[in-house]
């Protein structure tokens, strides 16, 4: 952090690290806007809400080694965000001292993972875990014994204190998510282009308005800031698996749509979240 434009913290999401930001930093760079990289890559084990403390924590002392006590932006991937917004929203939701001009979550579940509740199906699990082993989840993954996937299943303890938390009105939220436009299988193969999604009357669908891992349903925040990319389909017939989950954090466009944010926060987005209830496909 330095006095100057309003640095930016970047947070990763779950089983994942630090160098999913390896493209967006040179763009950082290159624009002048200063960065962080919270690390949480170590804490596996851990509850959303001890990383987020931890996070509080690192944001402290990077205030303390730079003398900056001024706003910043975080972006954030996947559960990164939920994890920003518990430290934002439950952990400092009273005191208010943290300092956040935006935050910019990069196809988060805010709602509960879809995901982590079908891991959990005793009928469709299995399937999914195996068809998912080696390219998001290791090939001998159990679910039962991961505490971030019990803990962002809808009506989980972390989902729950979220939820009763509410969004910030001193922050701006934006919601950066993709959708398969063009119903192309090569999206996300696994799925076949599609993403699951759980439904409020507990039933399973699949759907094209998602990312293969993360349906918008799970996403969305009422009344907050949203885009959904590509802006034009044809985005997608090139390389379509850079708008999959994964690969969010290194995508061209939505790169770009980060940096017209950190750049100038009155930029517009596309549109506002529906409820989770208009929302539904």
């Amino acid at each position: 952090m330095q006095r100057g434009r309003c640095p930016a913290v970047l947070v990763h999401g779950w089983r994942s690290h630090p160098g999913v930001w390896k493209r967006l930093i040179p763009q950082l760079e290159e624009a002048a806007i200063p960065y962080r990289v919270f690390d949480h890559s170590e804490m596996g084990d851990a509850a959303p809400g001890e990383i987020a403390a931890a996070f509080r924590d690192y944001l402290a002392l990077a205030r303390d080694e730079t003398g900056y006590a001024g706003p910043v932006d975080m972006v954030c991937h996947s559960m990164g965000t939920c994890i920003a917004r518990y430290l934002l929203e439950v952990i400092d939701g009273g005191r208010r001292e943290e300092r956040v001009r935006q935050l910019i979550g990069l196809g988060p579940p805010n709602n509960g993972s879809s995901m982590a509740e079908l891991f959990n199906d005793p009928d469709y699990g299995p399937e999914v875990i195996d068809r998912l082993a080696g390219v998001f989840v290791p090939r001998d993954y159990d679910p039962a014994d991961d505490v971030i996937v019990q803990e962002f299943r809808p009506g989980s303890r972390t989902i729950t204190a979220l939820q009763g938390a509410r969004a910030r009105d001193d922050i701006a939220y934006r919601l950066v998510l993709a959708a398969n436009l063009t119903a192309t299988p090569a999206f996300f193969p696994c799925f076949q282009g599609k993403t699951w999604t759980f439904g409020p009357d507990g039933e399973w669908r699949t759907t094209y308005a998602g990312d293969g891992i993360v349906p918008h349903t799970d996403s969305y925040l009422p009344g907050v800031g949203l885009d959904i990319l590509p802006a034009d389909p044809s985005g997608l017939a090139q390389r379509p698996e850079q708008y999959c989950h994964i690969g969010l954090p290194r995508n061209p466009e939505v790169m770009a749509r980060v940096i017209e944010y950190l750049k100038d926060p009155a930029t517009r987005p596309q549109g506002v979240c529906p409820g989770r209830e208009e929302g539904l496909e």
